[in-house]
């Protein structure tokens, strides 16, 4: 008897029965390079002895601006493809206790990160006076406010920047130090519930040269461009790049002041202008050949 058309059906009875339990790779898939892979790119070392000339500037990144605005997006979160804003990768950071913080920009005084978070998110309590009843007794109500982190409300970022120019290459090079997320501050006062705004703070500084900030910036995707997925570099990379529009709001003095405490108006945009290309041109007037 003939057995090679048996042979022959069981082996394409098994190639089916494998390909129902391996579902074969699309042919319209396209592998893309790995977040978790992603390493911050090692810097050179710097010798304090070798700095000839530095100076501190304080920045700020308005995400309202269009060039910015890569900063603010996406809104939501979590997001149904996993994206995240910068507010986000920072929060999430901070909640799961992976980067450390700090309550000033020379990074000398640390928060504890959980105390933080409940302190942050800690419910508001407020007591609202709805009237009067029958008998003229007044009729309150307390109310529980919860408060959650909201990204979208982190529309600004400050930065500390140190700028120097070695002896050895004679040339100007600059290191993030420290950043810290920007968000519109106020506070409840009296039974009536009023809020004051006590302005624009810092929720915390983060310091930017540390290996475990770096690497968790380099392990996030900055979502630039809509128009290429292919090849969205890391927030990391962003920093390093100075890939944003800054202003300057302050630079290293004696006075130990910002620009808004001497000037007001126009007049800040137009020093902040001057200080920055006295700072990037130094470099050019500084040497004679």
């Amino acid at each position: 008897m003939n057995r090679l058309p048996h042979i022959i059906l069981l082996c394409l009875l098994a190639q089916f029965a494998s390909a129902q339990d391996v579902e074969p790779t699309p042919a319209y898939y396209i592998p893309l390079q790995l977040e978790s892979t992603r390493r911050p790119q090692p810097l050179p070392p710097i010798r304090f002895e070798d700095i000839v000339w530095s100076t501190d500037l304080w920045r700020t990144i308005d995400a309202g601006e269009l060039f910015n605005q890569f900063f603010y997006f996406p809104e939501d979160h979590p997001n149904p493809h996993g994206k995240k804003s910068l507010a986000y990768v920072l929060w999430d950071a901070v909640v799961a206790d992976e980067i450390p913080i700090y309550e000033d920009d020379a990074l000398t005084i640390p928060i504890d990160n959980q105390r933080f978070v409940e302190r942050y998110t800690r419910a508001d309590t407020i007591v609202l006076e709805l009237g009067y009843d029958d008998d003229d007794n007044e009729i309150y109500e307390t109310q529980i406010i919860p408060k959650v982190f909201d990204g979208a409300s982190i529309r600004w970022y400050t930065f500390r920047e140190t700028w120097f120019i070695g002896r050895q290459d004679t040339r100007q090079d600059s290191r993030r130090i420290a950043l810290a997320p920007l968000e519109d501050s106020y506070r409840t006062f009296g039974n009536s519930g009023e809020e004051i705004y006590l302005g624009r703070l810092p929720l915390f500084w983060i310091p930017l040269q540390n290996p475990r900030v770096r690497a968790i910036l380099a392990r996030h995707t900055a979502h630039i461009s809509s128009d290429n997925i292919a090849n969205q570099p890391s927030w990391d990379w962003v920093f390093l790049a100075q890939y944003y529009h800054p202003y300057t709001v302050r630079e290293s003095n004696k006075y130990n002041r910002s620009i808004v405490d001497y000037l007001s108006g126009e007049d800040t945009l137009l020093e902040a202008d001057l200080i920055e290309e006295e700072v990037f041109e130094l470099e050019n007037s500084m040497w004679e050949y």
